[in-house]
């Protein structure tokens, strides 16, 4: 624990003396709920809608934190880690600790913002979605953290992201409820792990707590985290031995 505070603090710090990062981070989601949000305020679906995009930010924020990694691994900077007594398990989690970290204040503060167009929520139905969004965090931190230790240049890395994390964006129902579409394209996003994550965080914030998929989506996430932590721990042990 006091390793991965350590690699957390690390690289946590330059976040604090630069807070735009956050900011930036958040433009985009905020301009699908200026810009096409209303498209759907005809229905009153705002409380369908903000859920998909805490989903979306934890997509697209987290798992394009490995981006951070290749310059360290160019520039020697993980191998001096390597030689310090520091876990190696810890070199993976306090990085996605700290990105975690920023994505649950990047989700906070578009929620808190889209009362402003009509969404609304309980504090306690926020910080049990925001649970949600942090597990999701931690599975795709270690999956990017791990690609890029495998990979370890932009120009193979940025590809395999291109071609995994839209699709999983748009087969999680954030834009449009899925099942409106083709049985099969339902079908392909029931496969998805996200979709049901999305579904959970939909039915907090909403209080629906007796739907099967606070319990489903919640399971999913969390064994999903497990698998790829323990994916992301061995690699970084056996790349480090």
């Amino acid at each position: 624990m006091r390793d991965i505070w350590l690699v957390f603090i690390r690289t946590m710090r330059p976040t604090l003396h630069n807070p735009s990062v956050i900011v930036f981070g958040i433009v985009q989601p905020l301009l699908w709920l200026v810009l096409f949000g209303p498209l759907l305020e005809s229905s009153g679906s705002w409380q369908w809608f903000v859920p998909g995009l805490v989903i979306q930010m934890g997509l697209f924020g987290t798992a394009y934190a490995g981006f951070g990694l290749i310059p360290e691994i160019r520039s020697g900077a993980l191998e001096r880690l390597r030689v310090t007594p520091v876990s190696r398990a810890a070199l993976l989690l306090g990085r996605v600790l700290r990105d975690v970290v920023v994505l649950v204040a990047q989700c906070a503060l578009l929620m808190g913002l889209s009362t402003i167009f009509g969404f609304r929520a309980s504090v306690a139905d926020v910080v049990l979605a925001l649970v949600y969004a942090a597990v999701m965090g931690v599975a795709l931190g270690s999956v990017s953290y791990t690609l890029a230790l495998k990979l370890k240049q932009e120009y193979a890395f940025a590809p395999v992201l291109a071609s995994t994390v839209m699709p999983l964006m748009l087969l999680s129902g954030v834009l449009q409820p899925m099942d409106r579409g083709p049985h099969w394209l339902y079908v392909v996003s029931r496969i998805n792990p996200f979709s049901h994550v999305a579904d959970a965080v939909r039915a907090v914030v909403n209080g629906d707590f007796a739907s099967s998929s606070v319990i489903v989506g919640g399971v999913i996430v969390v064994v999903l985290a497990g698998l790829c932590v323990l994916w992301g721990t061995n690699s970084f042990r056996r790349v480090n031995a």
